[in-house]
């Protein structure tokens, strides 16, 4: 349960330092701003007011855009910004994979297509 409730932090802290990398490729740095941008935003494909339901489409969002930057960051430059250990990257990694397979591959292909 602890993991659970640092995860989002950790991801915000991430984020963060992942933009400021000059390392990190463009197209990364847009799918993270981008993902950043719409869970900020007020407005959702599905209104955060009805429960459970209402956050689905962020945790699907988010899901996809870190399962997409394990596969497409060097696992070294994510170890480097990740402020958990390894063991919580690979749990946050399993999670978003399984999750992220509920989204057509179509959809996520189009999170990192300046690739």
């Amino acid at each position: 349960m602890k993991d659970l409730l640092l995860l989002l932090p950790r991801l915000a802290r991430m984020t963060a330092s992942l933009l400021a990398d000059r390392e990190v490729p463009t197209a990364a740095k847009l799918a993270l701003a981008a993902v950043a941008l719409y869970l900020a935003s007020p407005v959702d494909l599905i209104p955060d007011f009805i429960p459970l339901l209402g956050y689905l489409d962020d945790v699907l969002l988010v899901a996809v855009v870190v399962d997409g930057l394990l596969n497409y960051l060097d696992r070294a430059l994510l170890l480097k910004y990740w402020p958990g250990g390894v063991a919580s990257l690979d749990a946050t990694a399993a999670v978003a994979r399984r999750l992220a397979r509920w989204v057509p591959r179509r959809l996520k292909a189009r999170v990192f297509a300046g690739r």
